[in-house]
């Protein structure tokens, strides 16, 4: 007879229920206290409005119309909280592409309502979601591993400050980390003995994780593949474990899964009330941004089969797109440049440099204690499992996009935790002090690096310079997303504006949030600014963010690499005196451009002059010159839509998936009628 989890785990080392909880208690109030003091000066990162303005209008409409990026636990989690406290939130309407929606979102946010109380509500809710998440996979590591792995596994989740810099904000990165590895966790048990209990948790994890972030279906292809593998290859002498009765278990599972991501839409396939659509872009369109057929032809069929709510099929598009094949984005990474994507090893480099030395080694150690067979034999199936979880997810992170950093990375966390879960239970088991030493030294050593640090968002280790240097060499959003928008607002009012300054700033402040916090800056009043902005000779004061700063295929801004700043908050340096600025400049005119063009009663005229004023400023980016042909063919004006096309193939990166829509434009525009031909998507956008 095959032996149960429990029987395995009887043999290890223990401990009692009540001490096991009360550690566990600890651990996560201490996480939570930690967290709160040392994010309690960041303000709203960027996206944060967007997901906050669309989960109360998921609980109040039930119209899940804005923000279909993400799917919805976050987001309802958090409008319930808002909308139980108040929030005002204007009627919905149709909204013209991302730009519209996202400044829709930042309006209600930031001046239809109190940021700062939103924000505090919004914290304790995330601080309640992320502690039950915690404790959720805390109790499947116990199931899986024993009560010493699971307390260790979330210690190591305690310390990391990347799991402290995200434990606050309402986005979706670190819910999926650990109800993704919660369902793996589950998996491993569950795909052992095939318990009822087990397949049920492992059913509602994955159905959650679903429901948290489109990534989560790359670590539920490894777990369903993991239970169709263990349902006919491995043997059982019940006739319980016959193979067709297993597999119809996982299918189970799987159903589960999906019953519960219907139930976050209110089992609903439509996105609204009605059957129309009611995206800021069609689902059609959505669909056929994506280049890749095997990608349009599984994305199509979800949506012509149901097999999940509209709004999920629309979200995993723009996911595949923007995520997978890469967006418009310029990447400074280990120092040096990229267009869209960094190298194959970026994330296990930038993980290496934001995860602190000691629980680095921590981890490698208890992988290296499993590859040498050195651990208990009862454990051999859980760790591989996790250690192919990591690997399959790696893998899939390869050929994904890099702008967010270790945003993307976060489900290998938990898997690094569990590894050093796994060293420390072999430190504590065995009677060799150099083991111990080495354990007790790494979370030493990880504390003292990790725990004292305010804004650990921009943490980076003392192998990659420590968190002061980090911009120096990476300009992700793992860098910096605009947590530091109160204090330059602070520093506005202090500083600048008693002295009549317009400020040049430069750093990822929705407009909205400008407005709200009594910012002036240089093209908030374009009449008042125009002749500043295009000025290559700027003069005054300039607020940017480090990665800003860095070096970049457009929008450049070198001459601020010599000077020396009169203010530094972090990443957001304070510069003041003559500049050569015209990237900075160019880049404020092409959103001023986006703010004209994409809204429900658009001025293209105005768009299209500032457009022409950003590229002359600075020439080095092509998507505004796809901005300045779309206009052009929109008004049937073939030559100047021909130009602004070959000014874009002449300034566009090497990337054939970024030059055959390109090339393939001005092959429309110079054959065929005008009428006839469709604008050109602009790749920045996604």
């Amino acid at each position: 007879m095959d032996e149960t989890v429990p029987g395995r785990q009887a043999r290890l080392l223990r401990i009692d229920g009540p001490l096991f909880f009360g550690l566990l208690l600890c651990l996560i109030v201490g996480a939570i206290v930690r967290s709160a003091l040392a994010t309690r000066l960041d303000s709203f990162t960027l996206d944060e409005a967007y997901h906050i303005t669309a989960g109360v209008s998921y609980v109040e409409r039930a119209d899940f119309r804005i923000n279909p990026e993400h799917p919805p636990l976050v987001k309802l989690w958090v409008g319930c909280f808002l909308t139980a406290t108040g929030f005002r939130l204007s009627p919905l309407r149709v909204f013209h592409d991302k730009v519209e929606e996202r400044a829709f979102t930042g309006e209600e946010v930031y001046l239809r309502n109190d940021p700062d109380s939103v924000q505090r509500r919004a914290r304790a809710a995330m601080f309640a979601l992320n502690g039950l998440l915690l404790t959720g996979l805390a109790l499947a590591l116990r199931r899986a591993f024993g009560e010493v792995v699971s307390l260790a596994s979330i210690l190591y989740l305690a310390i990391d400050p990347t799991v402290a810099a995200h434990f606050p904000v309402v986005m979706t990165d670190l819910p999926v980390a650990l109800l993704g590895v919660t369902a793996l966790a589950y998996g491993v048990c569950a795909f052992c003995d095939w318990r009822w209990k087990d397949l049920g948790a492992c059913a509602v994890a994955m159905g959650l994780a679903l429901g948290s972030k489109h990534s989560a279906p790359v670590l539920c292809l490894f777990l369903g593949a993991m239970g169709i593998g263990s349902a006919l290859f491995e043997r059982g002498t019940r006739k319980a474990h016959l193979p067709w009765i297993r597999l119809s278990k996982v299918c189970i599972v799987l159903a589960g899964a999906l019953i519960i991501l219907w139930g976050m839409y209110f089992f609903r396939f439509h996105e609204s009330s009605g059957s129309s659509e009611t995206f800021n872009r069609s689902l059609v369109d959505k669909i056929n941004d994506v280049s890749s057929v095997p990608y349009r032809f599984v994305l199509k069929s979800l949506a012509v089969t149901h097999i999940v709510p509209r709004a999920y099929v629309w979200g995993f598009a723009d996911t595949v797109h923007a995520g997978l094949e890469g967006r418009a984005f310029s990447q400074f990474a280990f120092g040096h440049v990229y267009y869209a994507k960094a190298p194959w090893y970026f994330f296990p480099g930038v993980i290496a440099a934001k995860l602190p030395i000691g629980l680095s080694l921590l981890s490698i150690l208890g992988a290296g204690l499993f590859l040498a067979r050195r651990l208990p034999r009862e454990w051999t199936r859980g760790a591989a499992a996790f250690l192919g979880a990591g690997v399959w997810f790696f893998f899939v992170l390869t050929s994904g996009a890099t702008y967010a950093g270790v945003r993307h990375a976060m489900p290998l966390l938990p898997i690094l935790a569990v590894m050093g879960g796994l060293a420390s239970y072999s430190a504590i088991v065995t009677t060799k002090l150099p083991l111990k030493l080495i354990v007790g030294l790494g979370f030493l050593a990880a504390g003292i690096s990790a725990v004292p640090v305010l804004r650990p968002w921009e943490y980076f280790n003392e192998f990659a310079g420590g968190s002061s240097n980090g911009y120096l060499y990476f300009n992700d959003e793992g860098v910096d997303l605009g947590q530091r928008a109160k204090e330059i607002a602070r520093y506005y009012r202090q500083a600048i504006q008693p002295t009549g300054d317009v400020p040049l700033l430069n750093y990822q402040i929705l407009r909205q949030e400008r407005a709200a916090r009594g910012i002036d800056w240089l093209g908030q009043d374009m009449q008042r600014d125009q002749a500043r902005l295009i000025s290559r000779a700027f003069r005054g004061t300039v607020i940017i963010g480090g990665k800003f700063a860095d070096p970049r295929l457009w929008w450049n801004t070198n001459s601020l690499r010599a000077a020396s700043p009169v203010a530094r908050f972090g990443n957001v340096f304070v510069y003041r005196g003559t500049f050569d600025m015209s990237g900075s400049a160019a880049r404020n005119l092409y959103f001023a451009a986006l703010s004209k063009e994409y809204v429900g009663k658009p001025d293209l005229k105005a768009a299209e002059e500032l457009l022409g004023e950003s590229v002359q400023a600075d020439p080095s980016a092509f998507f505004a010159y796809i901005e300045l042909g779309n206009l052009a063919l929109k008004r049937g004006a073939r030559e100047d839509a021909l130009r602004a096309y070959a000014n874009a193939l002449s300034r566009a990166p090497e990337e054939r998936s970024v030059r055959q829509p390109i090339e393939e434009q001005l092959h429309r525009v110079s054959t065929e009628g005008l009428n006839g031909v469709s604008i050109l998507r602009n790749p920045s956008l996604e």
